[in-house]
């Protein structure tokens, strides 16, 4: 038998407004999917943009539990050693968590600062994780960090653009 509900019980939501942010972000991890040359590798993560930017622009978007999935995903995906992404994604979107609730207001420039930290900090453990310390691919990697940090405000345009989508559909 079907529970009925009642009349101060919660509409439930459509499946699209609870499962695009979890997709948008899988979608973001499957950028480094496409084919693109270059002498040197710079493309940032876009999958850790987009899992910071819904983080940082909706509390509710994602569980809390979410960077495990997704970051597993990207993993498998990206190549890096399994298990990288899934506890960078946590720490940072715990790390963003604790710093949210101590802060008492927030505007871009201070989303903007916890987004480069985040990404500067997970690609620099990233880089821990997957070469040995003597190789040289510290400017390479400085290069991808201003790229990501850089690329920020795109990011968080395009998650105001599908929260925006998605709440109105």
């Amino acid at each position: 038998m079907a529970r009925v509900r009642g009349p101060f019980d919660p509409e439930p939501t459509p499946l699209i407004e609870t499962v695009q942010p979890a997709l948008s972000v899988m979608a973001g991890s499957l950028v480094t999917l496409l084919p693109v040359i270059a002498a040197f590798p710079f493309l940032p993560p876009f999958g850790l943009l987009m899992l910071v930017g819904w983080r940082l622009a909706r509390v509710d978007a994602l569980p809390i539990w979410a960077p495990l999935l997704l970051g597993l995903f990207d993993d498998l995906l990206s190549g890096q050693p399994l298990g990288s992404a899934m506890l960078l994604w946590t720490v940072s979107f715990l790390t963003i968590d604790l710093l949210d609730q101590r802060l008492m207001t927030r505007d871009f420039w201070q989303d903007w600062l916890l987004g480069a930290g985040a990404v500067g900090a997970s690609l620099i453990a990233g880089r821990l994780f997957a070469t040995p310390l003597g190789a040289h691919v510290d400017t390479l990697l400085l290069l991808q960090i201003l790229v990501s940090i850089m690329l920020y405000p795109l990011v968080a345009q395009l998650v105001a653009w599908l929260d925006r989508e998605r709440i109105s559909a």
